[in-house]
């Protein structure tokens, strides 16, 4: 009898134990515009990043992670679907994100946590430089799942104007600084529950203001402020897994790390000696740095496997066992779970990127791509061996070549109908789409006064110029 109560007492532990195991508490952490060399461990020549270095090796850091897209709100729309953003209604920056989409939030809201999104929003199909998100906003983040929010409409620096689920306010200090804090007090104060935190920074976009502290002095002009501003963005991280441990939370908490898209011209050092930047779907366009950390689950480690932002969906769906129907039946993105648990995947079709004009699908080491789609001219190239693409292997490798062309050619077809709403169960997309600048809407102008009077320096004032510039910047 004793042995029975002590077996049925061990069975009990290990029920106890998985079923806390199987709700993390998940903190989903983006950069805005890092390169995947503006990381310490990547060797940039003028970057220190303390606190993220010691997370990449205290947890498994992803040498080859992709960002959906190579600007933002596309891959903001893949993180939070696990489709490419072209299905979703975000085919570009400043498109918003379709109502009809099953989001990453409002699965696990159903699934017994509490959610929460700290920083740049962009997928409200609002353009132009970040301001507060009203309350009676049709695409805040609230239509999406998230329980909380303290967001802006784009990108945000020093002394950011925010929205507090609607309410108006002015905050003092580093804009990366500011949403780590006002995370730690939601995580704080819903300590009983599991938590999902998006915290997405608006550094180190432009306009590239860094605390004098933090600019990276042997670096010359915007440089030094761009570079500061990851600093601040390290920093912050550092105050991020602090304020877990001192919470005694970090072994049941996942943070997982990236950036939105690469790195800028503006750093010869932002591709890490990538071919490409921002915009574009080359490898410096689309890589980015990306850690997971889960203290005590996941073993220090570096994985050259690929995996992509329309992953992580997919990952947290299986990892927490959730409803096949959490998603959209059609969806990109494959779950990683096994690479949490130091085991490679099995990837069932390559990973779609489509921007633009551009197109490209990368399948184990070979990357399928072009730069025109109509021009139905694609190159073929061995990452592995040649992570410049430079040496086109389409004639080499004509058996290869033709079936990830064939794949991808099917997948656009795919996502053409997608981009229509077929996948939806009403077959068609349901809110008009919104991409419109900010000052232009009569939603905005109702609150010039009140964005006037929390912030003295606020300006609404827009040459074509400057809103051509702008558009660029996104």
């Amino acid at each position: 009898m004793k042995h029975l109560i002590l077996y049925l007492a061990i069975i009990g532990l290990s029920v106890h134990s998985f079923a806390e195991t199987k709700k993390p508490n998940i903190i989903l952490v983006m950069s805005d515009d890092q390169g995947w060399g503006q990381v310490g461990y990547n060797n940039h020549p003028l970057l220190k990043t303390p606190h993220l270095d010691a997370m990449a090796e205290g947890g498994l850091r992803l040498n080859r992670f992709y960002a959906a897209g190579p600007v933002c709100s596309p891959t903001r729309a893949s993180i939070l679907t696990g489709r490419t953003h072209v299905r979703t209604g975000v085919p570009s920056h400043g498109n918003n994100l379709c109502l009809q989409e099953k989001t990453l939030p409002q699965a696990l809201k159903l699934a017994g946590y509490q959610t929460a999104h700290f920083g740049k929003w962009h997928l409200n199909g609002v353009r132009g430089p970040g301001v507060p998100i009203p309350k009676d906003d049709p695409n805040h983040p609230g239509h999406y799942g998230f329980d909380f929010w303290l967001t802006v409409t784009n990108y945000f620096d020093l002394d950011p104007l925010m929205s507090r689920q609607g309410e108006f306010e002015a905050f003092k200090g580093d804009s990366s600084d500011i949403i780590v804090d006002e995370a730690l007090k939601f995580i704080k104060a819903h300590l009983a529950d599991p938590f999902f935190a998006c915290i997405w920074y608006g550094s180190p976009h432009s306009p590239m203001l860094a605390l004098d502290q933090d600019q990276v002095t042997k670096a010359k002009g915007k440089l030094a402020q761009h570079l500061g501003e990851i600093v601040a963005i390290d920093r912050s991280v550092g105050a991020l897994r602090k304020g877990l441990r001192e919470m005694g939370i970090e072994k049941r908490t996942i943070i997982w790390y990236c950036s939105d898209n690469g790195g800028l011209k503006l750093d010869p050092n932002s591709a890490g000696g990538l071919k490409g930047v921002k915009g574009k779907i080359y490898e410096g366009g689309i890589r980015v740095p990306a850690i997971i950390e889960w203290p005590g689950t996941i073993q220090p480690a570096i994985s050259d496997f690929p995996a992509s932002t329309m992953d992580m969906m997919p990952t947290f769906v299986d990892l927490l066992d959730l409803s096949e129907d959490s998603m959209l039946a059609v969806h990109d993105g494959e779950s990683i779970k096994d690479l949490l648990f130091g085991k490679n995947p099995e990837r069932d079709h390559a990973i779609p990127f489509y921007f633009q004009k551009s197109a490209a699908f990368i399948e184990g080491d070979y990357k399928l791509l072009t730069t025109d789609v109509s021009s139905g001219q694609w190159q073929l190239y061995d990452l592995k061996k040649d992570p410049a693409e430079e040496k086109n292997l389409a004639s080499e490798w004509p058996e290869r070549f033709t079936s990830m062309k064939d794949e991808a050619l099917a997948t656009l077809e795919s996502i053409k109908n997608s981009a229509l709403g077929k996948d939806y169960p009403e077959g068609k997309i349901i809110q008009k789409p919104r991409k419109d600048f900010w000052h232009e809407l009569e939603r905005y102008q109702a609150h010039f006064d009140a964005f006037k009077k929390l912030d003295p320096n606020f300006s609404i004032k827009e040459t074509k110029k400057d809103r051509a510039k702008n558009s660029e910047k996104q």
